[in-house]
């Protein structure tokens, strides 16, 4: 496992962590906003060899957690048609909606397939041209080219029967929403970057300046996260609100201005509406009116879905940094991944989820 076993290195990483608890001389609360990382620091106790040092708060980083409910229940009346092939990637397949989930449609005969890539769901479409296919479009920044470029490419194919539904969310706003609430408790962001690596650092500049916080963009691996940590520590410690990118192999300054320039080609900025947490302005893209054809909510008019959020469900807390999953009543026991009663149990990105694979039993034992 060259390239992967040395940032996963326990002599390096137990360095890392004494030069942080050293440098630290109070708790610094930090946000990670990329449920990969959030699974990486619970899987490896990174939150627990830090205690006293940093405290984790878990941002809205699960793209498949913040698809809005009425989203979701817009692709199940999509899917449940007849002459519909629904593709989705397979984390979207138990998230609930008011109801059931595209598992049960599935179940009871609609035509729901898993897709790796959506350039498959161009190909479904190309080999059953009597039916519609639709792509269930998710993701923050680093899902968004693959996606665009699968419209770009039904398009040039000329495929009439050929949509997605588009639910994409963008980082940086859901920052500046975090940052701007009353209750915010967030001194300093641990960065995603693969996200970066999409669309480069410019973006988070300004987010420094305003609100006079440091972010330190980091990757995913255990080395990766605490090399980040480390260096926001540094940053708090010092009262410097600064910008560095501490995953300098895989983000440039720049980003992939290719896959940039197809993004605004095909999407637009639009308003977005985040589960559990609530419209967030500019915070999402739709496709531009050059692709509009393409748009599934469009073609099968389910724009109209309005529905409210569960009462039950404390997601929104969770995802906004306010909870910790095993804080909130329902955890594990009226919310399981079995009967989930929100995205953040299920989602294989999702902090509910990783605190029921990790620490439910710890959890248990103080109970």
């Amino acid at each position: 496992m060259k390239y992967l076993d040395e940032f996963r290195d326990p002599v390096a990483a137990r360095t890392l962590v004494d030069r942080i608890n050293r440098a630290a001389t109070r708790t610094w609360t930090m946000m990670e906003v990329c449920g990969g990382q959030t699974h990486s620091i619970i899987r490896n106790g990174i939150d627990q060899l830090l205690e006293g040092s940093v405290e984790f708060v878990h941002g809205p980083g699960c793209p498949v957690c913040v698809t809005p409910l009425e989203v979701i229940d817009r692709a199940l009346e999509i899917a449940a048609r007849d002459d519909v092939i629904f593709c989705s990637f397979g984390d979207m397949l138990r998230v609930p909606g008011s109801h059931q989930d595209l598992f049960s449609v599935k179940a009871r005969g609609g035509d729901v397939r898993i897709v790796y890539s959506p350039l498959d769901a161009t190909r479904v479409a190309a080999d059953n041209p009597d039916k519609q296919v639709v792509f269930f479009g998710v993701g923050f920044e680093t899902t968004a080219p693959a996606n665009a470029m699968a419209v770009v490419h039904a398009k040039r194919l000329g495929l009439k029967n050929f949509s997605m539904l588009v639910s994409h969310v963008l980082v940086p706003p859901a920052m500046t929403a975090i940052l701007s609430s009353p209750s915010n408790r967030v001194q300093g962001f641990l960065a995603a970057g693969h996200v970066c690596s999409v669309m480069g650092t410019s973006e988070y500049g300004p987010l420094v300046e305003k609100f006079d916080v440091p972010i330190v963009v980091t990757g995913f691996e255990p080395l990766d996260l605490l090399e980040g940590v480390r260096q926001l520590v540094d940053l708090l410690e010092a009262g410097t609100p600064e910008l560095r990118n501490a995953y300098s192999r895989a983000v440039t300054a720049e980003g992939n201005v290719f896959a940039q320039q197809t993004l605004s080609e095909v999407f637009t900025v639009t308003d977005r509406q985040w589960r559990g947490i609530g419209m967030i302005p500019r915070s999402g893209w739709t496709l531009s009116p050059q692709y509009a054809e393409f748009d599934a909510e469009l073609r099968f008019g389910v724009g109209h879905l309005q529905v409210a959020e569960s009462a039950e469900c404390r997601s929104g807390e969770v995802l906004q940094g306010l909870l910790k999953p095993n804080e909130c009543p329902a955890f594990g026991k009226t919310c399981t991944p079995r009967n989930p009663l929100g995205a953040t149990m299920v989602s294989s990105e999702g902090a509910c989820a990783a605190y029921y694979q990790f620490r439910r039993l710890e959890a248990a034992a103080h109970v």
